[in-house]
């Protein structure tokens, strides 16, 4: 996953560099790499056409799946590059296959999947019209800049040209002269400046577009939408089911026992309170000590279910007592004029808190920048640290975790962790802010 924010020690947004001119090289060049995805697509529509071809003679059915396969596998590049590199968020559209865990999972089974799923034509249409309307914009900035380099070198090169064709045109300046050549050059600047300036504009406009043909449909939307609340709904149900047993095991093996122990000190004190008054104050010593652990661990445990401070002052203060706690040097940043709801408040501080775990336990940081604000109707953290970075959410269920936990309020989390660092952890809740007494989302 990346990370689309810029806070202290982060990357800077989409990995832009902060200069027109090198921000008009790397999109020449992104849309280079995406021209030569284009020509993988072209490879794979005439593949497809071939099978169908061959359908007559029955093994062109075995083929069609995998190829249909490989074009969403393609697709879903573009999706994430689109994301990565100008921030345009495609989501992914394709309904989930039925039966997954039957033993079924290729043949006509397989192809009646694929072709009941809108998004496959969607995905077919697009690549159709993908090497005409798309290679246009993408290959625009890179041709503009090279027709202008092309300008600019016309001096050094109009001559032979010349003699070999008979003539040279230069957009509307005929060279046939050193002067026709000279008037070439800023001409050829104009061009390649405008390759430079028109480029990250031009690859934003490309996968808008794309956007149209591979964003979900209403109606991929609504099964997508049914499919992600089934999910978390499970996972709240065993969520909450782990969290009781948890809490049933600690006071099993914490207050409960420590209550016993001293029930049963107190009963020894008793039988001894007479014959032996000083061992009897001893015992009494040690049920009030006993009494006092007790005590201590039922308040770490109702702190772990729901912190007292965060109930009375709200997600900032709570999140400013964990940085108090924390070894590290945390900056923490809060601008949140209300409260939101108050499971939306416990899910968010037991994210942070579970991020500064891992942070202090695997990323080996000695800062870490928080900043907590609510924009667009979204509760947006950010955990930024300086730590070693490689972080991936898909070989560790600590962040997993956290993404079940999020996604039951249709939150997400965003991962940016290069080798090296930084790390950047997005957390983003649907939520609207209530004044800070009250609270309603």
């Amino acid at each position: 996953m990346s990370s689309k924010v810029t806070v202290p020690g982060g990357p800077a947004r989409q990995g832009w560099p902060s200069s027109r001119v090198g921000e008009g090289l790397l999109a020449s060049g992104r849309g280079l790499a995406l021209a030569g995805l284009m020509l993988a697509g072209i490879v794979l529509w005439t593949a497809l056409a071939v099978a169908v071809t061959f359908v007559a003679l029955g093994f062109g059915l075995l083929l069609i799946p995998g190829i249909l396969l490989a074009i969403r596998q393609l697709a879903n590049r573009f999706r994430s590059l689109a994301g990565d590199w100008c921030g345009v968020d495609i989501p992914v559209p394709y309904l989930r296959q039925p039966g997954d865990e039957g033993k079924d999972r290729s043949g006509w089974r397989r192809l009646r999947w694929l072709l009941a799923d809108p998004a496959t034509w969607r995905d077919l249409l697009w690549l159709t019209v993908d090497s005409t309307v798309g290679s246009g914009l993408v290959l625009a900035s890179a041709g503009l800049i090279l027709y202008g380099l092309f300008g600019v070198a016309m001096p050094t090169v109009w001559k032979p040209i010349a003699e070999a064709s008979g003539g040279n045109w230069y957009a509307m300046i005929h060279v046939t002269s050193p002067l026709g050549a000279w008037l070439s050059v800023p001409l050829g600047v104009v061009f390649a400046l405008l390759g430079l300036w028109a480029g990250r504009w031009l690859l934003t406009t490309y996968f808008r577009w794309a956007r149209l043909l591979l964003a979900p449909t209403r109606q991929a939307e609504l099964a997508l939408r049914v499919r992600h609340l089934t999910d978390s709904r499970s996972d709240v149900v065993d969520t909450g089911a782990a969290q009781v047993r948890q809490i049933e095991r600690d006071l099993h093996d914490g207050a409960q026992a420590r209550l016993v122990a001293m029930g049963m000190t107190l009963g020894a004190a008793e039988r001894v309170l007479d014959d032996n008054p000083a061992a009897a104050r001893a015992l009494l010593i040690e049920a009030r000590n006993a009494s006092v652990k007790a005590l201590a661990e039922l308040r770490d445990l109702v702190r772990g279910i729901h912190p007292p401070v965060l109930a009375d002052r709200g997600l900032a203060d709570a999140v400013r007592a964990l940085a108090m706690d924390s070894p590290m040097k945390i900056h923490l940043a809060a601008d949140l004029p209300g409260r939101p709801d108050a499971a939306v408040e416990s899910a968010a501080y037991f994210a942070v808190s579970e991020l500064l775990a891992n942070v202090a336990k695997h990323a080996g940081a000695r800062e870490i920048w928080i900043d907590m604000r609510h924009e667009r109707g979204l509760l947006r953290i950010d955990v930024t640290d300086d730590g070693q970075g490689g972080a991936d959410a898909s070989r560790g269920s600590g962040l997993r975790g956290l993404e079940r936990r999020l996604g039951a309020f249709d939150g997400i989390l965003a991962l940016s962790s290069p080798p090296g660092g930084p790390t950047v952890a997005t957390m983003e809740v649907p939520c609207v802010l209530s004044s800070p007494k009250t609270s309603s989302c």
